[in-house]
């Protein structure tokens, strides 16, 4: 499994459920995958530093997990039909992935 970091800016004007359920499905997406999720950062209502989508404003999330290669390209897939969400950076983590090997040296 490779570790990856997704942020995500949702619609701000999104009700607090609508959020709530956006982010979930994400998760599922992942664990469906058999991929797991370490953490979810939700860092709320920001001011965008430019206009997106004709929001100044958006709701970030950064989402860290570990999944195989396939599922990241599914749930890219998945991100970009999803209206709610208004931007999106998906990256490989390679600092837990360098984490990980030095625990596995040390065992």
């Amino acid at each position: 499994m490779v570790a990856y970091e997704l942020m995500v800016i949702l619609n701000p004007e999104l009700s607090e459920e609508e959020t709530e359920g956006t982010l979930q499905r994400l998760q599922d997406i992942i664990r469906e995958g058999e991929g797991e999720v370490s953490n979810l950062d939700k860092w709320g209502k920001r001011r965008l530093a430019y206009e997106v989508k004709k929001f100044r404003e958006g709701y970030y999330a950064v989402l860290n997990f570990k999944a195989a290669p396939a599922v990241a390209a599914e749930l890219e897939r998945i991100i970009k039909i999803t209206d709610n969400i208004i931007r999106y950076l998906l990256i490989r983590d390679e600092r837990a992935e360098q984490e990980v090997e030095k625990v596995e040296e040390e065992a």
